[in-house]
């Protein structure tokens, strides 16, 4: 594993660790045994680390989306990639560090700007979609957005024996 690779992976067992707490240059570099000089090699300010941390994240979700997906994004309908969306949020292998980043690209336009570059072409409808099918497959993304960040953080999770049945619910949310 390179350098660079060590340091967002490092960042993100920061991010789990302190719950999404303060990430600093100097903490990241201490995490993997880097001085700080040496991760501003890579990363020159917290912001550049931010955003390659966003972008990381965004690669774990789109390899997990992709793979839910089974096919090419360009090639699938809209109920696919939300029904893929769904599958990864409710079964995928997210925790805090996702939400922490997910949450700090709230409050950051520069990262809020990244993540809805990554997200967008999985979750945007088309404009000719029919409105009854709009929200269906709006409200099968929101719950599935629901369902991950509860999860991650902790607070109010569904518990794992209501998986499947939360599952056939969006099911028929996506399904025509």
């Amino acid at each position: 594993m390179n350098a660079r690779q060590r340091i967002l992976d490092g960042a993100l067992d920061l991010l789990r660790a302190e719950g999404g707490g303060n990430l600093t240059l100097d903490a990241a570099a201490k995490q993997v045994g880097l001085t700080k000089p040496g991760l501003m090699y890579h990363f020159p300010t917290k912001e550049a680390l931010m955003v390659a941390v966003v972008h990381h994240v965004a690669d774990r979700w789109e390899r997990m989306l992709q793979h839910a997906l089974g096919l090419p994004r360009a090639d699938a309908t809209p109920r696919q990639r939300i029904r893929a969306y769904v599958e990864v949020a409710v079964t995928g292998e997210l925790d805090r560090a996702d939400f922490a980043i997910c949450a700090e690209a709230f409050y950051q336009d520069t990262l809020g700007q990244v993540w809805s570059s990554r997200f967008e072409p999985w979750v945007t409808l088309p404009e000719d979609l029919p409105e009854a099918e709009r929200g269906r497959l709006n409200g099968a993304r929101l719950l599935a957005d629901g369902y991950w960040m509860a999860a991650a953080t902790g607070v109010l999770p569904v518990p794992d024996r209501d998986r499947a049945a939360l599952l056939a619910v969006v099911d028929g949310l996506v399904t025509p």
